[in-house]
């Protein structure tokens, strides 16, 4: 685990402040005055003079970085600018850089799981990354609760179970994390065959999505075995439960239903489809713990 901020005082301060060095000197600054304006020792200015402080060439190679640097030499130098006021430019390219940019490229390099997100900002609260990670995480979750779950193998449809989370407003399938090749009965013991990831369910998570656009507000479904005792057990305990057409399209059949507010949609199978319950919940961990209510 390796984090921006590393890569900031590792990467980029030594070379921007090397860079700065070299062109304060230029406006025939002594070193003295050079600390000074820095705010380190005049052993350091001389170290970035020598060039005996390891500098990274993609910063180094960045026109802003030269420029910034350019501009704030001269502004310092002739007293047009004061530290704080160069420190905040300073500041202000290093947070763009952190957008998806030349800070966000050497932090992905570093931390290779990054490279999957385009466009992220990890200090964003809002970023599509912590969205996904929180998503990720909440089916690890749920999964784990349900492999300690007694009873929930025999829940399983012979098809396997899913259990998935999308996104705030997904868009498809993509949007939506959940276990690779499904969760199956194997010798009476839940098995899950990797972790979760995006995109790997089209069938669970076409559901969830046709549910939300049939007016439920659920990020997450997790699919059962069909048994018309589930399904009055699901009511007994408070769910609203819906049924839809198995032997149309999912997309379709949910459609012509009110899914708003709905704790549960089933079907009763088809020609070669078999029949389903699909819990809805707010997160796939919630969808796991609400298995319990039912074994």
């Amino acid at each position: 685990m390796k984090f921006v901020e590393e890569i900031v005082v590792d990467e980029f301060l030594p070379t921007f402040r090397s860079l700065l060095a070299e062109r304060l000197r230029e406006h025939d600054l002594t070193q003295s005055e050079v600390a000074d304006i820095l705010g380190i020792s005049q052993s350091a200015v001389s170290k970035y003079a020598h060039g005996e402080v390891a500098r990274n060439d993609r910063v180094l190679g960045d026109e802003r970085v030269a420029g910034l640097a350019e501009d704030l030499a001269e502004g310092l130098a002739n007293d047009e600018l004061t530290s704080v006021g160069a420190l905040v430019e300073i500041e202000i390219l290093i947070r763009r850089l952190e957008r998806d940019d030349l800070l966000a490229e050497l932090h992905a390099a570093a931390v290779p799981g990054l490279t999957e997100y385009e466009g992220f900002d990890v200090h964003d609260p809002d970023s599509s990354l912590r969205a996904a990670e929180r998503a990720r995480s909440s089916v690890r979750r749920g999964v784990g609760t349900l492999e300690t779950t007694s009873g929930f193998v025999g829940l399983i449809p012979n098809v396997g179970s899913n259990l998935v989370e999308c996104v705030p407003g997904p868009a498809g399938i993509d949007d939506v994390a959940g276990v690779p090749g499904r969760i199956f009965d194997v010798k009476g013991r839940t098995t899950v065959p990797g972790d979760p990831e995006f995109g790997v369910s089209g069938h669970v998570a076409g559901v969830l999505l046709a549910a939300r656009e049939a007016g439920s507000d659920a990020r997450a479904a997790l699919n059962l075995r069909y048994d018309p005792a589930l399904v009055e057990r699901l009511e007994e305990i408070g769910f609203h439960t819906v049924e839809f057409d198995g032997e149309r399209d999912p997309a379709d059949a949910i459609a012509a239903v009110d899914a708003a507010g709905a704790d549960a949609l089933y079907h009763t199978g088809g020609f070669g489809v078999e029949a389903n319950v699909y819990l809805l919940a707010s997160s796939a961990a919630d969808a796991a713990a609400r298995v319990r209510d039912l074994v």
